[in-house]
């Protein structure tokens, strides 16, 4: 039994110590602020709440494997989960709107031809399939196992079966997500909902490689779901999971320091001057931070270099008087109608005149003080560090209007959630929000290994293999506590 200390308490945190926890380790927590949950946090106001960070799930499996081997209660009897139906709703520049359907390639096919047309579903179909084969062929090394020693495999391998493209009087395939959108679905409308799933993490999709094709599908496949209270329920219950199986946590307790005895992982350092003794250490903090803390760098010349940057994003919580209107989608996409300017805005370290929003409206009246009100969050890319967003927030809102009708005569108050406000609460610089990890593009988009060069110390969460987004951070908790439990050998779960 090895005493454990992990470094913040984060999703991937708490998946990692609860999983060591029940192979019988003795696992203390150790979190800077005064609360768990990172990223899952909520904002309460005169009978509103809001979630400040993720507000949907995609990909549920994760975290009812994590509660399954945890514990006798499933992740359906700790939180309630539903799923969102439609998955997206997307409006357009020139107008038109689509709702996708929930984890149903058939239902998607059938409303994109409502909308779009029978050209544009027949596409759209066909890129499900390809993209189902490039989720196939980089599940298991992107998600579910520790990164390969040969990680240049990865690097170099382009897993989405691109179709030839003639350009130039030469057939080409495409090599960006940009490409696959322009070259296979040709509707800027198609192409909109395409990017939309890589702007979300702040990628342009420009240079984004075409393996990013995983992420919608992901979404079309498995669907995205909804936790009734919203996801800082999640972030709860994986916190009282971590009780239950007797996880200390420390509060207020800022590491500002990996110990090393031996040349090895000895403990933790705090900022009071406190130094706790540890067997291993596993950190969920970003790679600039943790190389603070043990005062070297932590990978080795032919090992994926650690992800720094990263977009952040801001976040408009809007208090709206009047009831939530009957078959209103939950998530609505409103697509900018420049998409050239806001890629190079944001490429740039700007801010965009017109931004694409993402609006969040959940069916949810735990969120609101009474019936006659709703509670609606407006999100954004933004740059990381980004200052004076206020105004931002102001052409947020309005693009918001154009899915929320009557929105600035319902609204009662707004408050904006900045770059700094993430950085606060999560660590990360400038408030930077992690990636999830992609093939191809020479391994500019893959997340360093889980192990690092110093012995017994581990990296978990968003900053790390597979990288950012609640699925892959759950995952790493699981491919953690693999390495720890099962050693340098373990391949993840069969």
């Amino acid at each position: 039994m090895a005493r454990i200390a992990v470094i913040g308490a984060g999703a991937g945190a708490l998946a990692a110590a609860a999983r060591l926890a029940v192979a019988g380790h003795r696992v203390a927590v150790y979190e800077r602020t005064e609360t768990y949950g990172g990223a899952l946090r909520r904002r309460e106001r005169d009978g509103f709440a809001f979630d400040t960070g993720p507000g949907l799930l995609p990909l549920p499996a994760v975290y009812r494997d994590l509660f399954v081997k945890t514990g006798r209660e499933p992740l359906e009897e700790c939180v309630g989960l539903v799923q969102a139906d439609p998955s997206s709703h997307h409006v357009f520049a020139d107008g038109t709107r689509v709702s996708l359907p929930n984890a149903s390639r058939a239902g998607v096919v059938s409303a994109v031809e409502e909308a779009l047309g029978a050209d544009a579903a027949r596409r759209w179909g066909d890129f499900l399939v390809r993209a189902r084969e490039a989720w196939d062929r980089a599940r298991r090394p992107l998600l579910e196992e520790p990164l390969w020693p040969n990680w240049e495999v990865l690097a170099g391998r382009e897993p989405y079966p691109a179709v030839p493209h003639r350009r130039l009087l030469r057939l080409r395939k495409a090599a960006t997500l940009a490409e696959v959108g322009e070259w296979e679905l040709r509707d800027p409308r198609l192409q909109a909902v395409l990017e939309s799933h890589a702007l979300a993490f702040g990628l342009d999709p420009r240079t984004t490689p075409a393996s990013a094709a995983v992420l919608p599908y992901m979404e079309h496949a498995f669907g995205t779901w909804y936790v009734r209270g919203g996801l800082r329920e999640l972030a709860r219950a994986m916190y009282e999971r971590c009780l239950a199986r007797r996880v200390e946590f420390h509060f207020g307790a800022e590491v500002t320091a990996v110990r090393e005895k031996d040349g090895r992982a000895a403990g933790v350092e705090l900022a009071d001057g406190t130094a706790v003794e540890a067997d291993l250490v596993v950190a969920g903090v970003g790679p600039g931070v943790l190389e603070r803390m043990c005062g070297t760098r932590l990978r080795g010349e032919g090992e994926v270099p650690a992800r720094r940057e990263g977009a952040s994003r801001t976040t408009v919580l809007l208090a709206l008087r009047g009831a939530r209107p009957e078959g209103t989608p939950h998530r609505t996409v409103v697509h900018t109608r420049d998409r050239d300017a806001e890629l190079d805005s944001l490429a740039g370290g700007g801010l965009p005149a017109e931004p694409t929003v993402t609006v969040l409206r959940p069916d949810d009246p735990e969120l609101v003080p009474d019936a006659g009100h709703e509670a609606v969050t407006v999100t954004a890319v933004t740059p990381a560090g980004a200052e004076g967003v206020q105004e931002f927030a102001e052409r947020m809102v309005t693009a918001a209007g154009r899915t929320v009708p009557d929105l600035r005569d319902r609204l009662l108050w707004h408050e904006v959630r900045t770059p700094q406000d993430v950085e606060r609460e999560t660590g990360a610089e400038g408030g930077a929000v992690p990636a999830p990890a992609l093939a191809a593009a020479d391994g500019r988009f893959l997340h360093a290994s889980n192990t690092t060069r110093l012995p017994g110390l581990f990296t978990v969460g968003g900053w790390s293999h597979p990288g950012g987004g609640l699925p892959h951070s759950g995952m790493s908790g699981a491919l953690v506590a693999g390495l720890i439990v099962e050693g340098p050998d373990f391949r993840g779960s069969q």
